[in-house]
């Protein structure tokens, strides 16, 4: 029995089964994505989505789909699925489906007439190529297989249309074709395991629906090409193997590379094997760079990102040097004591007032876990962030007289709740943030922790008198005693801002922290009562007349709705690391019930990995990106947290 089972009913019930959705990566900015019956419901579900360094290495679609049809006695089974205006479903293949399997890979078995096939999708890592593996299990006599590839050839984030400029011409390689629409592309090569047949009919599929689209505000209609399809002979027991690449391969070994990067794959059987799973699906490899992808589909490499899931990613899979890789890779995009935020390489953005500052912890963790030359490496990008935000840096981030971090820029979110509609900021929070300054006195201390031990009287001497100073002005400034919590911002204009947010948990989970075990559990009370669910914690207490309960609509309105309310499984990290902190072994058992009650979401959204965000109401249902960064992180560090300090509660 398969850890993540569906039975027929609820395959090829599409109200369920579209909802749930897959992803796989080659670790080197590739991926295919799509939902559990085949259909495509983003513009970014595909076969193979890959990164054109032609254009400015942004992901393109190469290969949307593939309709596969069975030739039986006379009669033809296609059981490939597309959404066309008006509800209209075409060919209907998920009615054909017996059973998908995830355990190693995604596979469907399909029962057609008295055929019995079995197909399974793969990744080959570090390589643009994707793997399809089309076993007959049954057949009682030969039949004809059909392969109709459906092409694309645009950017992730955009939509193509019939036209005039596309090269609809294929060249003939070996058990193949290769094709190249446009300009600056790489050929696509589509080959086969054995001999194939093409038969070129070119023609365009017009008006494909995309529901995920339609459903967020944005276009969702657009034409696929197809340049004709080909055609196999196969009888029971043959296996072929389908390759779609940015380079021609050997076909006769298609087979056994397939059977060589299955047998790579950590096995779906359990929660804590599917987070692992998950996790590796974040890392990019590329162009001499380690990058940490924030989120799936549609997210890049974002620097505050990167460094709160880069423990649970890294460390609680035993993987230092991946780490190491990582944290050298963002040391080299540095300016001014920030990283960069978010945006391609040559136009980074550096509004992040925290990712600095989550360097200190993510090094704090590497420590924790056995790393030994973190200060050597790192201490001098450590020791340039901190003067800059003494003296001043971008964005208007610096140090005032009572030590602690103000940040205001007029019409930008510098923190992580950063949603801007319309040039506004839905959040703004400027001025003291609480979790800024939580994570300024943390990287304060623990840098003069680290000079003490390497003897750096300069930094000392520069540095030693602001803890204390920091520490006494947090607390006059954020600590409210009568309410009996953190403030979660404070400036000039407003004053305390008193929302129950749960960026005030930030301050109880850091290792150097300015609160008493007493202000610390005054904290997680309040958090635990309006903002704990069972998916992770809302960004707004339900009690505030800005709460937003639910995450839908368009843009503009999922963006109000964004940190208004809405659900994040990574706050579960800094909860549950405070929960632990105050209540000891007796907070194990709630912390167990958080983290593992997330396994339930396992077959939910991105099938076996964690989602970006849930809604602020029950039943909490799972929203945003399929698959993030920091919610798969920051379990799996509790996990390893619990398993180190914990085993045997």
């Amino acid at each position: 029995m398969s850890y993540i089972k569906y039975d027929k009913s609820q395959i090829v019930n599409l109200e369920y089964s579209l909802h749930r959705e897959m992803i796989r990566t080659n670790r080197a900015g590739s991926f295919s994505s799509t939902t559990l019956v085949g259909c495509n419901t983003r513009k970014y579900h595909g076969m193979l989505i890959c990164p054109v360094d032609a254009f400015g290495g942004e992901r393109y679609v190469l290969l949307s789909t593939m309709d596969i049809t069975v030739v039986n006695k006379e009669k033809s089974f296609n059981i490939g699925i597309r959404k066309y205006k008006g509800d209209y479903y075409y060919p209907k293949g998920h009615k054909y489906i017996e059973d998908y399997d995830v355990d190693n890979i995604p596979s469907r078995i399909y029962r057609v007439g008295g055929v019995i096939v079995k197909q399974e999708r793969l990744f080959v890592h570090y390589e643009e190529q994707f793997l399809l593996r089309f076993t007959i299990l049954e057949a009682s006599e030969p039949m004809k297989l059909q392969f109709r590839p459906f092409l694309a050839f645009r950017n992730i984030h955009q939509l193509t249309h019939a036209n005039l400029s596309a090269n609809t011409r294929v060249e003939f390689i070996e058990n193949g074709v290769k094709s190249k629409m446009y300009e600056g592309f790489p050929y696509l090569n589509m080959q086969f395991s054995t001999k194939a047949e093409f038969i070129p009919v070119p023609d365009w599929y017009l008006g494909v629906e995309y529901i995920e689209e339609q459903k967020r505000g944005y276009d969702y209609s657009e034409d696929l090409f197809t340049p004709g399809f080909f055609e196999l002979n196969a009888k029971k027991g043959d296996i072929i193997v389908f390759s779609a690449s940015t380079k021609e391969e050997k076909t006769s070994g298609l087979k056994a590379k397939f059977t060589k990067n299955m047998a790579s794959k950590i096995p779906r059987d359990s929660f804590i094997n599917c987070l692992r799973n998950a996790a590796q699906q974040f890392v990019e490899k590329r162009g001499g760079r380690t990058l940490i992808i924030a989120g799936y589909p549609w997210f890049g490499a974002w620097g505050r990102d990167t460094f709160i899931s880069l423990p649970g990613i890294a460390v609680a899979r035993h993987k230092l040097a991946l780490y190491r890789e990582v944290l050298d890779t963002q040391v080299g995009t540095m300016k001014n004591g920030l990283f960069p935020n978010m945006g391609d390489p040559d136009n980074p953005a550096f509004n992040s007032v925290d990712a600095p500052l989550w360097f200190f912890w993510a090094i704090q963790q590497y420590l924790e876990h056995g790393g030994t030359d973190c200060w050597e490496l790192y201490g001098e990008a450590a020791k340039s962030i901190l003067k800059a935000y003494k003296s001043g840096t971008g964005f208007n981030i610096h140090m005032r007289d009572n030590g602690l971090i103000y940040a205001d820029a007029p019409g930008k979110s510098l923190t992580w709740m950063d949603a801007v509609v319309d040039g506004v900021p839905v959040t703004p929070r400027r001025g003291y943030d609480v979790e800024i300054n939580a994570l300024w006195y943390n990287a304060v201390c623990f840098a003069l922790e680290r000079a003490a031990i390497a003897k750096d009287k300069h930094f000392i001497s520069e540095f030693k008198a602001l803890p204390e100073l920091i520490k006494n002005s947090f607390l006059d400034l954020f600590w409210d005693e009568k309410a009996g919590y953190l403030a979660d911002y404070v400036n000039d204009d407003e004053g305390r801002n008193m929302f129950v947010r749960p960026n005030m948990v930030i301050a109880v989970s850091m290792p150097f922290t300015m609160l008493s075990k007493e202000q610390m559990k005054k904290v997680l009370d309040v958090v635990d009562k309006e903002l704990v669910t069972v998916r992770g914690l809302r960004t707004l207490s339900p009690g505030n007349m800005f709460y937003k309960g639910l995450y839908k609509g368009n843009q503009e309105e999922r963006d109000k709705a964004y940190h208004q309310g809405t659900v994040w499984p990574w706050l579960y990290g800094p909860f549950c690391e405070g929960w632990l902190r105050v209540y000891g072994s007796q907070g194990v058992q709630k912390v167990k019930k958080l983290i593992f009650g997330l396994e339930a979401v396992m077959n939910e959204h991105g099938i076996s990995t964690l989602s970006e965000i849930h809604d602020g109401d029950p039943p909490h249902a799972p929203q945003g990106a399929i698959s993030q960064a920091w919610s798969v992180g920051e379990v799996l560090r509790i996990i390893d947290l619990l398993a180190k300090k914990y085993a045997n509660q």
